[in-house]
């Protein structure tokens, strides 16, 4: 029996999201040079020139990766709620894809500083500029409603905050501790503590287990 063309078309997005799994999973493994669209492809259970297809060539399927993680880093502020319901849900959802998004995190971290993929990962934040602004005005009216005589400084520090949380994890990984950092955030603002941890997040500590190091550097594998 022929397939409708709604199959067609949902079996056309799973390919091109298969596809992107893989390039996310294969680009934090390897980064970007060192990264083949056969292994991609073989990863995505597809035929190379599905790559092409869906993407155009590798540098499209590496814009996409980015914009997936723009996409996902900007829909933290869309929360509703009370101020300190829609502050703690931006916590939250930053922390809990830190863990979840890890592939996705340590891919474009390391597309940020290498000079290959500078260019297209500075294209992708043009595209997301608006949405970025957006996301840093909802921020700031959180915190002008929770009374903050300065908005705009508490937005850029909570921001710089999460931003140092996702680095060390990607250079940690489930030693980091996500759910202790998590909690501090919420003591740091005044927000209730949290009923239960993160689905996904890494347990606080007990006092037997060593803590990273602050001094360490990014591991090669990130690159």
């Amino acid at each position: 029996m022929a397939r409708s063309d709604e199959q067609n078309r949902l079996a056309r997005e799973r390919a091109r999201e298969n596809i992107l799994q893989a390039a996310i999973e294969v680009f934090s493994e390897r980064g970007v040079a060192g990264a083949g669209i056969a292994e991609i492809t073989r990863r995505a259970g597809v035929a190379q020139g599905l790559v092409n297809y869906h993407f155009g060539g590798k540098d499209q399927l590496v814009a996409a990766v980015i914009d997936r993680w723009f996409e996902t880093v900007l829909a933290f502020a869309q929360v509703e709620g009370t101020p300190d319901e829609m502050l703690a849900a931006i916590i939250d959802g930053a922390i809990g894809a830190t863990a979840f998004a890890m592939p996705l995190q340590r891919a474009v971290l390391a597309m940020q500083q290498q000079p290959l993929t500078h260019r297209l990962f500075a294209e992708s934040e043009q595209r997301y500029a608006d949405g970025a602004t957006a996301a840093e005005d909802a921020v700031r009216a959180v915190f002008r409603a929770r009374g903050a005589e300065d908005p705009a400084l508490e937005e850029v520090m909570l921001r710089s905050t999460l931003e140092g949380v996702f680095v060390k994890y990607c250079v940690f990984g489930d030693t980091y501790p996500l759910e202790d950092a998590r909690r501090w955030l919420h003591r740091r603002y005044g927000l209730p503590e949290p009923d239960a941890a993160l689905p996904g997040v890494p347990a606080s500590y007990r006092g037997e287990e060593p803590r990273p190091r602050a001094t360490a550097a990014l591991r090669t594998d990130t690159t």
